[in-house]
């Protein structure tokens, strides 16, 4: 399940191997044994159909794997179930074997927002800090990367992952279940780390880009991309109870405020190349989650506004290079 195999032969992360393999078998254990979520998505994974699509192209806003034309009713209706069993699909879209994958967020919506900031990542090793279904590390693969991993410690998102890996066959594309803060002290092996809407659901952000920055090589990029809070100031918003009907939202700074977070955090060359307001076409509830959405967390007759009063949702992105230390 976890490819820590194709892992142990980067010269890079290989030496990490032992810790890596004891934290992931750790995770694995509940999975199997007492996890009845994770037996549930297991089967889900044991109900895809097994075979190979005609063509893919990762290259494409939504990523498209194989036609409809290669399965066969049965095996298409197979499909449908195990990816409806997968739900909520947050990142995406997709395209499989002819099924459309409709995701909560239009994710190649962000990705054009920084496709034209990454540069070359050929020969790179990237870290995708939350990874969801690995929409993101799948763009990248195209633009041949030596290795890309993702962390997902939620389970859902790990299996979409699994699921889709299956048929999106990039080799040098891994994922593991596993919380950022489980990862190991894996100093200097990263040249390029995505962090893309975490960083407000954490309780201390500088601690997270801390860590970050210890994992980076000298010189590596780091991509930000959280919410924040407009203004001038040099302040950060602290929801008294919920956020958007989260409440696992804690720091909303202003792009003053978090570039001051990265500066005392080891990173300098600091540039905010997007700020932008999450609207219903990035963002809305679909028949692949099963939730509310933005619609729903904003206030009816104040779209400006949370529906516990606080400014709507604006996300920025930011690139910082990671200094010697």
């Amino acid at each position: 399940m976890n490819r820590l195999d194709a892992l142990a032969r980067d010269p890079v992360l290989g030496p990490f191997l032992p810790e890596l393999a004891a934290t992931v078998n750790r995770r694995s254990h509940v999975i199997h044994r007492s996890n009845k979520k994770g037996l549930a998505l297991m089967g889900a994974l044991d109900r895809l159909p097994d075979v190979r699509p005609s063509s893919v192209d990762a290259d494409r806003d939504r990523i498209r794997i194989g036609a409809a034309v290669d399965l066969d009713p049965d095996q298409t209706a197979s499909l449908d179930a195990a990816l409806c069993d997968l739900k909520p699909w947050r990142k995406g879209p997709f395209e499989i074997f002819g099924i459309q994958i409709d995701s909560e967020w239009d994710s190649s919506i962000k990705w054009n927002r920084l496709a034209g900031h990454l540069g070359s990542q050929t020969g790179k090793r990237i870290l995708d800090v939350g990874s969801s279904c690995g929409y993101y590390m799948f763009r990248l693969a195209v633009r041949q990367p030596a290795l890309i991993l993702g962390v997902e410690p939620y389970l859902n998102y790990y299996f979409q992952f699994l699921a889709l890996s299956r048929y999106l066959a990039f080799p040098q594309v891994h994922c593991l279940p596993l919380k950022l803060e489980e990862m190991p002290s894996m100093h200097r092996c990263f040249d390029t780390v995505l962090c893309m809407g975490i960083l407000y659901h954490r309780r201390s952000p500088l601690d997270t880009l801390l860590q970050i920055h210890r994992l980076m090589v000298p010189g590596g990029q780091l991509v930000l991309e959280t919410l924040v809070l407009e203004g001038d100031g040099e302040m950060a918003l602290f929801p008294e109870k919920r956020y958007a009907k989260m409440n696992n939202i804690f720091f909303i700074p202003t792009v003053a405020c978090l570039t001051h977070w990265l500066t005392r955090s080891g990173f300098h060359d600091i540039q905010c190349v997007d700020v932008s307001r999450t609207t219903s076409q990035e963002q809305r509830r679909t028949d692949w989650i099963d939730t509310e959405s933005l619609a729903d967390f904003l206030d009816p007759d104040d779209p400006e506004k949370t529906v516990e009063g606080y400014p709507a949702p604006v996300r920025a992105m930011l690139m910082a290079t990671a200094r010697q230390r």
